[in-house]
C-alpha cells in the first residue's frame, strides 16, 4: 500500500533548467555502500541485543521449570513390561534402510551446498547496501549490456513555467522522495526524478538557503529518525543528503526529551524562517521544538514548554523571532525565540490534539488552528479566546491552508476523506463546497505558491493536484476564470465529461456549526443609529 504523508511546493523559476546529475567515483560509491552496510549491521546487532535482553528472563524461567520437571520424572514401565529405552530401539533391518537414506541426503547436501544453509543470515533491512555489490557495473559479471550514458537533456529540462512538487511517499517498506513537475497550462503532472529515503518520511519543507551560494533549491526532510536530512532538488541520482542535522541515537537508550544537540525522537514537522533564511524550526515527538542554524548545521536552541508531542510549527510571516507551535497536549503556544523560556503565550483547547496551525498572512495578528476532533479555530493573538470556531469535519483536520493570493479563501482537508472550501470574509465563515478526491484519508494539503486556485493533497495511495475552479460553486462564488484539470500521479489529468459528472460534490451544509463569541451592545447601537437616521430624514422632509 502506498501512502503520501507530506509534500512541498517549489515556486516557478527556482529550479535549474537542466538539473545536475551525480556521477560518483568508484571509491566514493564503495564508501557509501560500505557505510550503509555497517549501519545496517549496527541496527541488526542492536535489535538482537534488545531481543536477547527482553527474552533472557523468560528463557531462564523456562529452563528452571524444565530442569525441575526432569528431576521429578522417573521412567514408567510400559504396558508390555519393557523399559522405554528398549521399547524405542529400532530393529536392524530398519536401521540399515535409514542409513541408505542418510547417505542419499548427504549427497544432496554436498551437491547443493546446503550444509551452511541454516547459518546464513537473512537481512530484513532495506537499503543500498543490500541492492548494490559493485561500485561499477563493468565489474558485475552478470551485466553484459553496458549502455552509453544518455545525453538527451530535453528529457530532464524544467521550463520557467513549471512548478516542482516534492512528494514523500512510502510503498510497503520502501520510502521515496519523488520530485514532480507540474505544468499547469498543459494540465501535466509527472515524476521528474526520485530519491531513496532511509526512513519513513513525516515532514517536508522547501528552503532556498545555501551558505556557499546566493540561493539554492533544497528540501528539509523529517522522518521517524531524530535527524533532519537536507536534500538538493537540483541533483539527479543523489544517494546522500547534502548534510544532516542532528545525530542518531542508539535504540538501547530511552527516548528522553531532546537536548540542545538535537532531537531524541521522530521529527513531526518543519518550518523554514523566510526572514532569517539560515534558521529552521523542527517539531518532535520528544516534546521539544528545535531551532537550527543552517550555516553551522547544528542546533542552537531547544524549546521545552510542551508536555506532549509537538505536532506542528509555523514562523510568523513578518516577524522573524515569532514562532507558533501546536501539540498533542491540547495547546497552541506563541514564542518569542529571542527568549522562548519566558516570552510565550498559550491557548488551551481542552480535550483536543492540535493537528495544524497556519498564520493569516493577510492579517498576521491572526492564526488558524485545527484539531483531531474536526474543529477549526480562528484566534487573535491579542486575546485569550478564539474569535470563532468551525465544526469543519467529522474527523481530524489534517490540512489547513489559505490561498496564496485569494484573501478570504480557506481550504481544509481531513481524515474523513473530504476537502472543503470556505469563504472567511468579515469573520463570517461560509461553506462553499465539499469534494471527495478519492484519496482515502487525506494526510496533507498545500497551496500552489503561483496559482491561487491550485492545491496539492496527499493521502492513502496517491497524491493529487486540484484546481478548485473545476467546482461550479467555487467558479461562481469567487468569479474565477477557466479551470485546469485535476492531475493524478505520473500522468496528465485530462478528464472526460463522464468523469467530471462522477465527481462527488457534497453541497449540503447539514451539520455545519459556526460558533461566534457573544457580541454585546452591537445590535442596540445599530438600532439607535437606524432610528437616528429615520428622524433626520423626517426633519429634512418637513423642511
Amino acid at each position: 500500500m502506498s501512502v503520501v504523508p507530506c509534500l512541498a511546493w517549489v515556486k516557478r523559476g527556482v529550479a535549474k533548467r537542466i538539473p545536475d546529475k551525480v556521477e560518483l567515483e568508484k571509491e566514493e560509491l564503495r564508501r557509501i555502500i560500505r557505510e550503509t552496510r555497517e549501519e545496517i549491521d549496527g541496527l541488526e546487532i542492536e535489535g538482537n541485543d534488545d531481543i536477547d535482553s527482553d527474552t533472557s528472563d523468560e528463557e531462564e524461567e523456562k529452563k528452571d521449570k524444565e530442569e525441575k520437571a526432569e528431576g521429578e520424572e522417573e521412567p514408567k514401565p510400559s504396558s508390555s513390561g519393557l523399559s522405554q529405552e528398549k521399547q524405542t530401539s529400532v530393529p536392524g533391518k530398519r536401521k540399515h534402510e535409514e542409513d541408505l537414506v542418510d547417505d542419499d541426503d548427504d549427497d544432496i547436501v554436498e551437491k547443493y551446498g546446503l550444509e551452511d544453509y541454516d547459518d546464513e543470515e537473512f537481512n530484513f533491512h532495506s537499503g543500498i547496501g543490500n541492492l548494490v555489490y559493485f561500485a561499477d557495473n563493468k565489474e558485475d559479471p552478470y551485466i553484459n549490456d553496458h549502455d552509453e550514458p544518455d545525453s538527451d537533456d530535453e528529457n530532464v529540462m524544467i521550463k520557467p513555467s513549471d512548478n516542482l512538487i516534492a512528494v514523500a511517499r512510502t510503498i510497503k517498506d520502501a520510502s521515496l522522495l519523488e520530485v514532480y513537475v507540474y505544468d499547469e497550462p498543459d494540465s501535466n503532472l509527472f515524476v521528474h526524478h526520485d530519491i531513496i529515503l532511509p526512513s519513513f518520511p513525516l515532514a517536508v519543507e522547501w528552503l532556498d538557503y545555501d551558505p556557499t551560494e546566493e540561493t539554492g533549491n533544497y528540501v528539509a526532510l523529517g522522518s521517524m529518525n531524530p535527524t533532519i536530512d537536507i536534500w538538493d532538488l537540483d541533483l539527479i541520482d543523489s544517494l546522500e543528503p547534502v548534510f544532516t542535522l542532528g545525530t542518531k541515537q542508539s535504540k538501547k537508550k530511552s527516548k528522553k526529551k531532546g537536548s540542545v544537540l538535537g532531537h531524541s525522537d521522530a521529527v513531526l514537522d518543519l518550518a523554514w524562517n523566510r526572514q532569517s533564511r539560515n534558521v529552521l524550526a523542527s517539531a518532535s515527538a520528544d516534546f521539544t521544538v528545535g531551532l537550527w542554524d543552517l550555516t553551522e548545521a547544528k542546533a542552537v536552541s531547544s524549546i521545552r514548554k510542551h508536555e506532549e508531542k509537538v505536532q506542528c510549527v509555523k514562523w510568523h510571516p513578518a516577524e522573524q523571532q515569532t514562532l507558533l507551535t501546536g501539540s498533542f497536549d491540547s495547546t497552541v503556544r506563541l514564542f518569542d525565540c529571542r527568549d522562548a523560556g519566558y516570552n510565550h503565550k498559550t491557548w488551551s483547547f481542552a480535550g483536543s490534539e492540535i493537528e495544524r496551525v497556519v498564520w493569516n498572512h493577510y492579517n498576521p495578528y491572526f492564526f488558524y488552528a485545527s484539531t483531531d476532533k474536526g474543529n477549526v479555530y480562528y484566534v487573535d493573538v491579542r486575546y485569550d479566546k478564539p474569535i470563532y470556531t468551525i465544526s469543519a469535519h467529522t474527523a481530524a483536520v489534517s490540512g489547513l491552508v489559505l490561498s496564496s493570493s485569494i484573501e478570504h479563501m480557506l481550504v481544509t482537508s481531513s481524515s474523513d476523506q473530504t476537502v472543503k472550501v470556505w469563504d472567511v470574509k468579515d469573520n463570517e465563515p461560509k461553506h462553499i463546497v465539499t469534494k471527495d478526491l478519492k484519496l482515502g484519508e487525506i494526510m496533507c494539503a498545500l497551496p500552489c505558491p503561483d496559482s491561487p486556485f491550485v492545491f496539492a493533497f496527499g493521502g492513502q495511495g496517491n497524491m493529487k493536484v486540484w484546481d478548485i475552479r473545476q467546482s461550479a460553486e467555487v467558479k461562481s462564488y469567487f468569479k474565477t476564470g477557466e479551470a485546469f484539470n485535476i492531475c493524478l500521479e505520473d500522468h496528465g489529468g485530462n478528464k472526460s465529461n463522464d468523469e467530471e459528472d462522477d465527481d462527488v460534490l457534497i453541497k449540503k451544509t447539514k451539520g455545519l456549526k459556526i460558533k461566534h463569541p457573544k457580541k454585546k451592545g452591537k445590535k442596540k447601537m445599530k438600532d439607535k443609529k437606524d432610528k437616528k437616521k429615520s428622524k433626520d430624514k423626517k426633519k429634512d422632509s418637513s423642511l
